[in-house]
């Protein structure tokens, strides 16, 4: 008997065993019933049946057995896309899912076999039947990964939402000590509650950031009329009260103003020099350089210290990268790895590009803003 018809007649056999497989994968399985871990069994089944009886070209074989069998635009669900989805929901994992296919591909084959004996089954069979199995894998597993990263996302968008308001009164709640002039342990352990506040608050900015991005909203942006020279003096001038014994330098050279978002440039600035504070050489100032060119502002960060090596230079701005000697920095702080990332993204609303170039001297992150997007 050909396979597809073996599948067809022998159904409730292999959703047995699909079934009973399906109920040892715990915890997700521990309470669910016959419909639930069956689920979308027999759709895919019948979809592999079908094309088990599908002409195809050995081109099409070739890619099918890779998972790139071509997909009709606005097409709807597959059955295994949608037993991605709601297996995503009910709680198994990525390893449970592949686990399924691979039982379900040995218990068809196993039937099939021992029901064509002492006929030889048909081998072309048990090539198509692999090639249509992998292609309802691969399908189950890009849409189970979009689930996870969209439900990772969501949750780290309301961790950071909610993160906010405690923060703002911890923050409060130290400058209101430190005003209060009452001594100087209290004065010590005020300002070093501002100095953590200020460095929890610069990573939860980053978190949201980096969120918004993986959720495809990008970083917001709300341009004004702004001077570079006093935005940028502000922010140095906040990170010499957090850094006190570091040297950061600012030269201005041309017209600074344009069209920009402040904050969002404050928030640009602010990574690249703490990036160059961590990583740069502690008895050399960090250097900020701006010049006001015609159509826009380049602006550029600067410190000595140990060149980055070519291999990280050419992934420095993706997403959490970090320096190759973060565990034991000389400011003993953790980091996120996504302080370029979000300088970049920044950058990159504006309509404008960033670049980092490194050698024995020094290194340099460069930036160019038009002045008007």
């Amino acid at each position: 008997m050909r396979l597809a018809d073996f599948i067809l007649r022998d159904m409730e056999t292999i959703l047995v065993q699909w079934e009973a497989f399906a109920g040892t994968l715990l915890p997700a399985a521990a309470n669910m019933q016959s419909l639930a871990l069956r689920d979308h069994a027999q759709q895919i089944l019948q979809a592999v049946a079908k094309d088990l009886t599908t002409a195809q070209t050995r081109e099409a074989q070739a890619e099918k057995s890779m998972g790139r069998a071509p997909i009709l635009s606005g097409a709807p669900e597959t059955a295994a896309q949608t037993h991605a989805l709601l297996r995503a929901r009910s709680g198994f994992n990525i390893r449970q899912l592949a686990a399924e296919y691979r039982a379900l591909r040995a218990s068809v084959l196993r039937l099939w076999m021992d029901d064509c004996q002492p006929d030889a089954p048909h081998l072309d069979d048990v090539i198509r039947f692999n090639e249509g199995i992998d292609q309802a894998l691969a399908e189950s597993v890009d849409l189970f990964s979009e689930q996870v990263d969209q439900a990772r996302n969501l949750l780290l968008g309301m961790l950071g939402h909610d993160m906010r308001s405690p923060l703002q009164t911890i923050q409060v709640t130290a400058a209101y000590l430190a005003a209060l002039n009452a001594g100087e342990r209290v004065s010590d352990a005020a300002g070093r509650l501002i100095r953590s506040g200020a460095r929890m608050q610069s990573l939860l900015d980053d978190l949201c950031d980096f969120n918004r991005t993986r959720l495809g909203l990008g970083i917001n942006v709300t341009p004004t009329n702004v001077d570079l020279a006093d935005v940028f003096t502000d922010e140095l001038d906040r990170l010499r009260a957090v850094h006190p014994d570091r040297q950061i330098e600012m030269e201005l050279q041309g017209n600074p103003q344009g069209v920009w978002d402040g904050p969002r440039l404050q928030q640009l600035l602010g990574n690249l020099v703490l990036n160059a504070l961590r990583y740069g050489a502690p008895n050399a100032p960090v250097r900020v350089v701006v010049t006001g060119e015609e159509a826009e502002v380049c602006f550029e960060v600067r410190n000595s210290g140990p060149a980055i090596e070519r291999s990280l230079l050419e992934h420095i701005f993706d997403p959490l990268q970090r320096g190759p000697d973060h565990e034991n920095r000389r400011d003993g702080k953790g980091s996120l790895g996504l302080g370029l990332y979000i300088a970049r993204e920044i950058a990159t609303a504006h309509g404008g590009e960033i670049e980092a170039r490194s050698d024995k001297t020094e290194t340099v992150f460069a930036v160019r803003l038009p002045r008007r997007q």
